[in-house]
């Protein structure tokens, strides 16, 4: 099952949660982003998803929003792909690096980005998103996919400049609306473990690595972080990004090729789908 937050076209303001359905989408009913719908118990969920199965508009005309547009928490991975590691010279962790944004830092898979004015060391993170469905605190391994709605395309944007400033990164990981969350959430049980990870810059591939490289699970940053927080549905995890990052290269007259105004990111995960966002 694939679930998306769309905004509505015309006067009309505001996001729905939506189901697609191979090329079209349908409303879910009463329930303004994935987060809510995830949040409702199973009955409203089964009856939205009734009845919505009876209409259906082209997948073309969908508008996204950022996937979960309130989450309570966004949980961030650093240094967990064992090739990410190895090019910025660091040891493997013996446990996950954890830092947080928050729900305005989130954008749509479609979404212009802004440069800011405070920083043009801008980088990219193409990452993979673990979405909570159901709540749990203290959550074993074995028990974690019990707990995990689906998974979704992500890009943890990164402002060097600020993030370098003192060895605490959150300074540099929260920007508003900074971070494209989606396009659409996918179910557990239709993403395989060892997914591709490919991210482009007008078009060149810089990240290009498999899930399987991760050093923490998804199901381990489930069991480890619902040790100090409840988990929730709508919560998301970013799991860490690999190899390719701006920071680990240089051009041809050595600087790093921080993003510009007018670099068209692109973050695709296979079965994910992919994101594709500009720079102003």
């Amino acid at each position: 099952m694939k679930l998306a937050t769309l905004r509505r076209r015309g006067a009309s303001a505001g996001t729905f949660a939506a189901v697609i359905i191979e090329e079209s989408f349908a409303e879910l009913e009463g329930f303004a982003d994935v987060g809510a719908f995830l949040a409702a118990d199973v009955q409203s969920r089964t009856a939205a998803l009734g009845a919505a199965a009876g209409s259906a508009t082209p997948l073309a005309e969908a508008v996204y929003a950022p996937l979960i547009l309130n989450p309570a928490k966004v949980f961030c991975i650093g240094l967990n792909y064992r090739n990410h590691i190895a090019e910025v010279g660091k040891e493997e962790p013996e446990f996950p690096t954890v830092f947080t944004k928050f729900a305005s830092s989130l954008t749509g898979a479609h979404d212009d980005i802004e440069i800011p004015a405070e920083d043009h060391r801008i980088d990219w993170e193409g990452e993979l998103a673990v979405i909570i469905g159901d709540p749990g605190r203290r959550i074993t391994e074995t028990d974690a996919h019990k707990h995990i709605a689906g998974y979704a395309v992500s890009n943890d944007v990164s402002m060097r400049g600020y993030q370098g400033r003192t060895t605490e990164w959150t300074q540099g990981k929260c920007w508003d609306a900074a971070s494209p969350l989606g396009p659409w959430l996918v179910s557990a049980e239709d993403f395989a473990a060892g997914a591709k990870i490919t991210t482009r810059v007008n078009g060149e591939v810089v990240q290009e690595d498999s899930t399987a490289d991760l050093v923490f699970s998804p199901a381990a940053l489930v069991a480890y972080l619902s040790v100090f927080n409840e988990l929730r549905p709508g919560d998301v995890i970013l799991t860490g990004t690999p190899a390719g990052v701006a920071l680990g290269r240089r051009n041809e007259v050595g600087r790093h090729p921080w993003l510009k105004a007018g670099d068209v990111l692109e973050t695709a995960i296979e079965s994910l789908g992919s994101s594709r966002n500009t720079f102003n």
